[in-house]
């Protein structure tokens, strides 16, 4: 983990942090809340709130921020895409060879000094097509 001067490693982080690790579920800030009261049961959602944000903006997790949905949070922070269900809002990573040429082709099609990017699949997940396919059954 980076800290910064302005960023100690405050037990509440610590713990934030320890509890997003433990997952791949890309968890909301509620969902993150409700995993680190079992171990700080004083912590309020606005304290769990502030200090993702904060490590989000100085990279120490991943903020995903996809179109119209809640923000979720991620420990893993090497490049990697993720794939986001349609129908229940669930996001997973997707073990494909992140694509580093793709920034050096983007950049020599525009004007732009290509800094990064971001691909997420959508579709839906085995949990909801079981559910679809078990309503179509009866």
């Amino acid at each position: 983990m980076q800290l910064t001067p302005q960023m100690r490693l405050t037990t509440q982080r610590q713990i934030i942090l320890e509890e997003l690790g433990k997952v791949t579920s890309h968890p909301t800030a509620n969902e993150v809340y409700d995993m680190v009261r079992k171990r700080l049961p004083r912590i309020g959602l606005g304290t769990v709130y502030r200090n993702l944000e904060l490590m989000a903006e100085t990279g120490i997790i991943l903020k995903l921020e996809v179109g119209g949905t809640q923000k979720r949070f991620d420990a893993t922070i090497e490049p990697h895409y993720h794939i986001r269900c349609l129908s229940c809002g669930k996001v997973d990573d997707i073990a494909i060879p992140v694509m580093s040429d793709i920034n050096k082709t983007a950049a020599d099609l525009s004007n732009y000094q290509v800094l990064g990017h971001h691909i997420e699949f959508s579709g839906i997940c085995s949990d909801c097509s079981n559910v679809e396919e078990e309503q179509l059954l009866n």
